[in-house]
């Protein structure tokens, strides 16, 4: 009875706490995932780059090769595809939710933060870019 009455309190509040979050502007949001997808770009980008360093490393080697057959061995295994399967579940589940804590966020940070911090967030992010274009570029 005390669990019951304590989980609803807990969704209650809950409830009551994102009921007044304010939505985010239009802009914000685009900003964000514009600023999201070239973030991405550059972790795949920086990805296909190490990948491609270490195959010739691989190839050669005979731990290169135990760790292709381990690979191989593991895709081809019943419980790692059952586990992939259950993984991609939840992340289509919880993709949602996800979304909408993130509109949240970014509906908290326009309303509250943004007319304090957001010229200088702003000016970081630009900062940073040419740096991030050496290090992690989003082309080859």
């Amino acid at each position: 009875m005390k669990l019951t009455f304590a989980l609803i309190l807990a969704l209650q509040v809950s409830v009551c706490v994102w009921a007044e979050v304010p939505d985010p502007d239009k802009e914000l949001v685009e900003k964000y995932e514009g600023l999201k997808a070239v973030f991405l770009k550059r972790l795949v980008n920086a990805w296909e780059n190490l990948k491609q360093a270490l195959q010739p490393l691989a190839e050669g080697s005979p731990t290169g090769d135990q760790a292709k057959e381990i690979i191989e061995e593991l895709r081809k295994s019943p419980r790692v595809e059952s586990a992939m399967k259950i993984l991609g579940a939840l992340v289509s589940e919880l993709d949602p939710i996800v979304d909408k804590g993130r509109m949240g966020l970014l509906g908290v940070y326009g309303h509250y933060l943004r007319p304090y911090v957001g010229e200088h967030l702003d000016k970081a992010i630009t900062n940073i870019k040419p740096v991030l274009d050496t290090v992690l570029p989003t082309e080859n």
